[in-house]
């Protein structure tokens, strides 16, 4: 009996496929085509999203040397001005410890530099209100202790009433007397006697922060 033709092709392909192992030959796995244009698009969000975190990270190191700078100018100008208080606060104690002075004997204030002192004096104490002294007054080696204590008493209420008359409160001057034992000099000359003849101005309280009248 005659095989068909295609009865006859498969089993020559069973015979050739034992003859080369016993299995026939497995067909190719399809080959997936990648799509160029999706990689390019998916590099461009990789690159934006790194060039937007690159500007985030700018505008945030502006804002924090904005800030740096912001506060050192802060600080500088606040140093500047502490110096400045302190300068002039120095300057304005000077003003205050400047001493007056009287003539021999006398409580009297003398006309001229003394009373211009206590006019300085007076300003100083109206620009700053919160400011209050004392006043110790003293006088030379000459005379007994109690006599000199009494004169140095005299002194001192002197130079207070000047500037209580012209408007300064008399609970911010205080008064003492130190009479003959605190010599500013020394000697024993007509020169230590008249500058040991004085009135001496200490700040008591408010002297943080004066202002220059």
């Amino acid at each position: 009996m005659r095989l068909a033709l295609p009865v006859y092709a498969t089993v020559a392909a069973l015979i050739v496929a034992a003859a080369c192992g016993g299995k026939p030959a497995a067909a190719p796995a399809p080959v997936q085509t990648v799509n160029q244009d999706s990689i390019d698009a998916a590099r461009r969000r990789e690159q934006a999203d790194r060039d937007a975190a690159a500007r985030e990270q700018a505008r945030r190191d502006s804002i924090a040397r904005s800030s740096q700078e912001s506060e050192r100018v802060r600080r500088q100008r606040e140093s500047d001005s502490l110096g400045t208080i302190s300068r002039e606060t120095e300057a304005v104690k000077a003003m205050i410890a400047r001493a007056v002075h009287y003539d021999f004997d006398k409580a009297d204030i003398r006309v001229g530099e003394d009373a211009g002192m206590l006019d300085e004096k007076l300003r100083v104490l109206q620009a700053n209100p919160g400011l209050s002294v004392e006043i110790a007054g003293h006088a030379d080696e000459r005379g007994s202790d109690e006599y000199n204590l009494a004169l140095g008493n005299r002194r001192a209420i002197s130079a207070k009433q000047y500037l209580t008359t012209r408007g300064i409160s008399p609970s911010r001057i205080g008064t003492r007397s130190m009479g003959e034992e605190s010599p500013a000099n020394p000697g024993h000359t007509e020169d230590a006697w008249a500058a040991n003849r004085r009135g001496e101005f200490t700040v008591t309280a408010g002297g943080g922060a004066l202002r220059r009248p």
